[in-house]
């Protein structure tokens, strides 16, 4: 599908009013994305876990207005105005506007709220900007009402892309694949979809548990993080890198290959941070408590055996990646050995999810 086929054709009615509300989950990453292009375009592809209980809530209430010069909307976040966060709802209205080209003829409220907490350090641009074009969404849904769920999923999905990348791997689950890749048929760079090759049962119930080492603001956002691999000297390899670990995926979920799961999706996190390190100019988001727990989960695995692994996101948080079977064990790894690195020793227990929910009034 290209661009075109996400611009409407008339509407049969435009309501006078109404509300929808959807629940979407935050994804995790394992093989990552870091470069992209504009508009909110890819630099290699990526897969994630779509995750359960880490969730953004959200309400639309809608009104048609009379002036439609621009565009009209309140945010709140918990119940209070959050005026800081209104410039980028600003932008993504602007760059959805051609797909859904009713926005300036209403007044909206937008009311959101997050499962975990807001200064945790678990980015909600992921699920947040997947609830808000839900609900648009669901809105335009109202006016052509032979739109087909397929469609409507993959709509979605694109929208979500243009307020955040990785906002489009959060409206399905449980294993969603975004980018081109020669080798995923109907892959794309413009929205997520369902990960189409076989996938043993032991992936479909993966455990994760979300370790919040630092909760406050990240020294370098992900926005200026993706820019900075522009003329990064190692971009070109890790590009490659990427498309070389989507293949090695296809056997490892096949076959149930923990080890090689493993493997992977350690390297990927490095790699993640790798590239932070290694561009100009260079920064690092881990801490040492990062460090710490990499080095205890290495230990407990090679002691125990038991198959537990880690990955990262753009921050300092650990993401503990376990199978189902062996979930006691882990938990109690995490609670002697692992909650002292974590800020007031919080963590968040999580697990693989099938994507966005939509909330009944």
């Amino acid at each position: 599908m290209t661009e075109k086929d996400f611009l409407p054709g008339p509407y049969e009615n435009l309501p006078a009013e109404g509300k929808f509300t959807w629940k979407a989950p935050s994804n995790i990453a394992l093989v990552k994305y870091w470069g992209k292009k504009p508009v909110q375009i890819p630099a290699n592809p990526s897969i994630s876990f779509t995750l359960d209980a880490c969730a953004t809530t959200t309400s639309v209430t809608f009104e048609k207005k009379e002036m439609t010069g621009d565009f009209s909307f309140d945010l709140l976040l918990d119940g209070k105005p959050k005026e800081d966060f209104k410039p980028k709802i600003h932008t993504f209205f602007e760059r959805v506007e051609a797909y859904l080209p009713f926005l300036k003829d209403y007044h909206f409220t937008i009311e959101t709220s997050n499962s975990f907490p807001h200064s945790s350090g678990i980015a909600s641009s992921a699920s947040g900007m997947a609830a808000l074009s839900l609900c648009l969404l669901n809105m335009e849904r109202g006016m052509m009402p032979n739109m087909s769920q397929q469609y409507f999923n993959v709509k979605a999905s694109f929208l979500a892309r243009l307020g955040s990348g990785s906002a489009c791997r959060s409206i399905e689950g449980p294993l969603i694949e975004f980018g081109e890749h020669d080798h995923i048929p109907g892959s794309s760079n413009l929205y997520g979809m369902q990960y189409p090759f076989e996938v043993d049962g032991v992936f479909k119930t993966f455990q994760d548990t979300i370790l919040l080492v630092h909760k406050g603001e990240k020294q370098v956002s992900s926005t200026v993080g993706h820019q900075l691999m522009h003329g990064h000297p190692y971009a070109g390899n890790r590009f490659q890198q990427a498309l070389q670990n989507m293949d090695a995926l296809k056997p490892i979920f096949a076959n149930g290959d923990l080890d090689g799961f493993i493997k992977l999706v350690e390297s990927e996190a490095l790699t993640l941070h790798a590239m932070m390190m290694t561009s100009m100019p260079y920064f690092m988001l881990m801490k040492p408590d990062t460090l710490a727990i990499i080095h205890k989960i290495w230990s407990f695995r090679e002691a125990t055996q038991v198959p537990v692994c880690f990955t990262l996101d753009a921050g300092a948080n650990v993401h503990v990646l376990y199978p189902d079977h062996v979930k006691e064990i882990v938990h109690r790894f995490i609670d002697e050995e692992l909650a002292m690195h974590c800020e007031n020793g919080h963590y968040i227990h999580d697990q693989v999810g099938l994507g966005a929910q939509k909330i009944n009034s």
